[in-house]
């Protein structure tokens, strides 16, 4: 069954990618010989034009973060049917068109934001406003990710600190990601120093990647929670200020190398599993559309998050992207093709999950990242051998370098977006602002201390705690970006309609979502047993919701006014 479910996907992926992707730039007027920002705007720090294959592995790792695995995984209570037929159907018609649409409309709007492209066709009121709710997403995606990257790195309390021998799994996720940054500075200055081709450069820095995995397997880093989080914090913001070339792209191309090899071995697995029977896939087709006590809408579609639709893909086609594509010709490929590749990795992660469902469904991980590792490692061979060790490690790696290219990213586009928060349209930089409390609010330094420090304050959370939040949050965000790259195209005179049913129906279902949560969390509240984290949890929907309900009452107000003037 596995090895059917997957060769679907991929069939169904490939179909949309042809013939869907192809359609949507056909009515978008995709023009190859129109100049990108990279090239009209390089300024050798955040404008700088990459190739085709660079380019796609910053974005993928960028966008995949830990979502594609978690969200599946955690949405398999429901079955793998309805797991299936988002994943796709949603990656097809909703994600897939928002990151292609966000990428395309950013590009025409000098690499700009999604806050920019809502100014030109709602007005700076909805710009300030989605700004707003944007860093509201940030914090959480940063709080997420330092959550599940020192999860995968984390060493228990009372174990000796530093570098240890006969490494732990997580230790030696650790060393090797830890080497990794060190790896992708030295590929950086290879690349656009030296003058050394990617080709050659590729070969090294793939050279290097085992050479790193083989010193981690038998050297690990051992620290505590507490110390990660720090260590993580200064590592993003310190990777968000300098040029993209010295850390964001070499980074993110070589970790993608990984993160495709993760997807190849699973696939590999999944085959041998399916004709040796090493492993079995028990994962129910349907369990019902009330499992646990959650019913299957909004929850399905706000769990499975990145492996079919997901806001933050906006942010970061929009927000770094945009600023390196070379080609209009390419936005194709890394808007929409890199979508159908997190499709078909959620559909992966519910099958790793399908391979030990008794044990996952009786708490039997710690983490969904956990079965996930597992589940793959089982295609291969029993729990405790060499081979099943082995492979565990790499896919923990994987995971970790997921979700430290998303934290990367994220707090790059933190520190644009923070700053344009406090800028008039009339100053382009922080430098122009002519209020002295402005220019410092609007300061980079200052916009990325402040989301970092708030960030992995927040990341001290249960994972639980931050996810529920992140899925309602993250989604909501898709709609409005949806609503943001539709309402550009009608003022532009182009073919906005098929927008409006993934538009619609984000927007229900995140916000039913967010009330649910209010209820859910003022219930505790009034119980009297709440804890802090309780009152996040309220204080932060409540907030989200009123923010999408007045920018999705200006949009209908812009709708209203463009079929008015069509008329």
């Amino acid at each position: 069954m596995a090895l059917i479910i997957i060769l679907a996907a991929i069939a169904l992926l490939v179909v949309g990618y042809i013939f869907y992707g192809s359609w949507l730039a056909k009515q978008w007027g995709i023009d190859p010989t129109k100049k990108t920002p990279a090239l009209t705007m390089e300024d050798g720090v955040d404008y700088v034009a990459a190739k085709p294959a660079v380019l796609m592995g910053h974005h993928f790792s960028s966008i995949a973060g830990a979502g594609p695995i978690n969200g599946p995984i955690q949405a398999a209570i429901f079955g793998w049917v309805p797991v299936f037929l988002w994943c796709i159907i949603g990656g097809i018609f909703f994600g897939g068109l928002q990151d292609f649409g966000s990428l395309f409309a950013s590009i025409r709007h000098d690499g700009k934001s999604v806050g920019e492209i809502i100014k030109s066709s709602m007005g700076s009121k909805a710009k300030k406003l989605f700004i707003i709710f944007a860093l509201l997403v940030l914090i959480l995606v940063i709080a997420s990710f330092v959550n599940v990257v020192a999860g995968t790195f984390l060493t228990a309390d009372d174990a000796p600190m530093g570098f240890v021998s006969n490494p732990t799994g997580n230790q030696t996720t650790a060393m090797i990601s830890f080497l990794f940054i060190v790896l992708a500075i030295i590929y950086g200055i290879l690349t656009n120093k030296c003058g050394v081709k990617t080709l050659p450069a590729t070969i090294i820095g793939i050279v290097a990647i085992i050479a790193i995995v083989i010193l981690g397997l038998n050297c690990g880093l051992a620290l505590n929670r507490n110390t990660w989080i720090v260590l993580i914090g200064l590592y993003i913001a310190i990777a968000s200020l300098i040029p993209v070339w010295i850390m964001l792209q070499p980074r993110d191309y070589l970790s993608s190398y990984l993160l495709y090899a993760m997807m190849a071995i699973a696939i590999v697995g999944i085959v041998i599993s399916s004709f040796t029977g090493t492993a079995s896939f028990t994962l129910p087709a349907f369990n019902g559309l009330v499992v646990n006590g959650s019913f299957i809408f909004p929850t399905l579609f706000i769990t499975v998050a990145c492996g079919a639709c997901s806001g933050f893909h906006s942010l970061i086609a929009s927000g770094t992207s945009s600023k390196q594509l070379d080609n209009e010709k390419n936005a194709k490929a890394i808007g929409y093709g890199s979508m159908l590749i997190e499709s078909a990795l959620g559909i992966i992660s519910m099958i790793a999950v399908g391979m030990v469902w008794s044990k996952y469904s009786a708490n039997g991980f710690g983490s969904p990242s956990a079965a996930f590792g597992a589940g793959i490692a089982t295609m291969f061979g029993a729990e405790g051998t060499s081979i099943y060790n082995t492979i565990n490690a790499l896919l923990t790696l994987a995971v970790s370098v997921f979700a430290l290219t998303s934290l990367d990213s994220a707090t790059r586009l933190s520190r644009f977006m923070f700053g344009e928060l406090f800028l008039k349209d009339d100053e382009a930089t922080w430098k122009d602002a002519k209020n002295p409390v402005r220019k410092v609010l609007a300061n980079p330094l200052v916009g990325t201390a402040f989301m970092v420090i708030v960030g992995c304050i927040l990341g001290g959370l249960k994972l639980s705690a931050i996810w529920a939040l992140f899925g309602s949050a993250n989604q909501l965000l898709a709609g409005i970006a949806l609503m943001a790259v539709a309402a550009w195209l009608g003022q532009v005179g182009k073919n906005n309609k098929m927008f409006y049913i993934p538009m619609v129906f984000m927007l229900a279902a995140t916000l039913t979502q967010l009330v649910i949560t209010v209820i859910k969390q003022g219930q505790i509240i009034a119980s009297g047993t709440a804890v802090w984290g309780n009152w996040f949890q309220i204080l932060f929907a409540a907030a989200m919701a009123i923010l999408a309900v007045i920018l999705v009452i200006e949009g209908i107000q812009t709708f209203a006014k463009q079929a008015k003037k069509s008329k």
